[in-house]
């Protein structure tokens, strides 16, 4: 048999894993993104979270676990977390079999399954915000996650995503932010007027370009601005011209060294600091 259940403290249900093949780790191991995110019931979608850190934060924003994937000395040090998940399925496993899963090395020896929390619409990010990052066609989970983190850091209030984004829920995604995708309220749009729906909720736009003729992003009046939204592109080709039209404001980070431009993370952990 590949799994073998036993109880540890009669409260919890440990499956000794011994094979990676063992279809407990399918979740983890083999089932795509797109099969994770079920776009069709996503009512039904899960993600997973890695390290102990990012699951108590997704617990924290109400998350709620189905399982667990732990290396087999980690379960005493991290008793507290297997706690707050309920009475679920503990698996289990020797590092030599949990390394054969694509990154587990970099998970700090815990992985946890969960369903994905109800999506935020984005008046319901809009209301009460003061400063808000929108993200168009950044289609790189690790960008995604950067940004994430930067905003968390940095004292943003929301985060908007175009259609066409990496969903900040993706297992990368979650990684590279350090599970801040729980702690920053996010939405993605419905509608193609995203700029249009951001001004008549009380919004100024400033797009992130290269255009010669931007403000710089120190430029006071900017930081006047009692409700900004601050708008950054993907990291190839940067805004649609009709996005940075539709702005309020087009603003350039000034470049030395014939540097032309910063990755999109970096760009929005400059603009944060600059601007919130």
């Amino acid at each position: 048999m590949n799994a073998e259940a036993k109880n540890v403290n009669c409260t919890k249900n440990i499956v000794e894993i011994t094979d990676f093949n063992a279809p407990q780790l399918d979740v983890y191991a083999r089932i795509t993104e797109g099969q994770l995110l079920n776009r069709h019931e996503p009512e039904k979608g899960i993600f997973i979270a890695e390290s102990p850190r990012v699951i108590e934060r997704a617990l924290n924003y109400g998350c709620v676990p189905i399982s667990i994937l732990i290396e087999t000395r980690q379960i005493e040090r991290q008793k507290d977390v297997i706690g707050r998940c309920g009475n679920i399925p503990v698996y289990t496993a020797e590092f030599d079999v949990l390394t054969q899963l694509t990154g587990f090395k970099l998970t700090r020896g815990m992985l946890c399954a969960m369903y994905r929390p109800a999506s935020k619409t984005v008046s319901e990010i809009c209301a009460g915000a003061r400063r808000l990052a929108v993200l168009e066609r950044v289609v790189n989970p690790t960008n995604v996650g950067a940004v994430f983190r930067s905003a968390a850091a940095l004292g943003v209030d929301g985060v908007l995503l175009t259609p066409t984004c990496s969903n900040p829920l993706y297992r990368r995604a979650i990684r590279v932010s350090m599970g801040t995708v729980f702690q920053i309220p996010w939405a993605f749009f419905t509608e193609e007027q995203e700029i249009k729906l951001l001004q008549n909720l009380g919004f100024r736009t400033a797009a992130l370009a290269l255009n010669e003729d931007a403000l710089n992003i120190d430029d006071l009046k900017l930081k006047r601005e009692e409700k900004l939204a601050i708008v950054l592109g993907t990291e190839g080709d940067g805004l649609a011209v009709e996005t940075i039209a539709s702005c309020d404001y087009t603003v350039r980070i000034p470049m030395a060294n014939g540097v032309d431009s910063l990755n999109v993370a970096a760009a929005s952990a400059v603009a944060f600091w600059q601007l919130v």
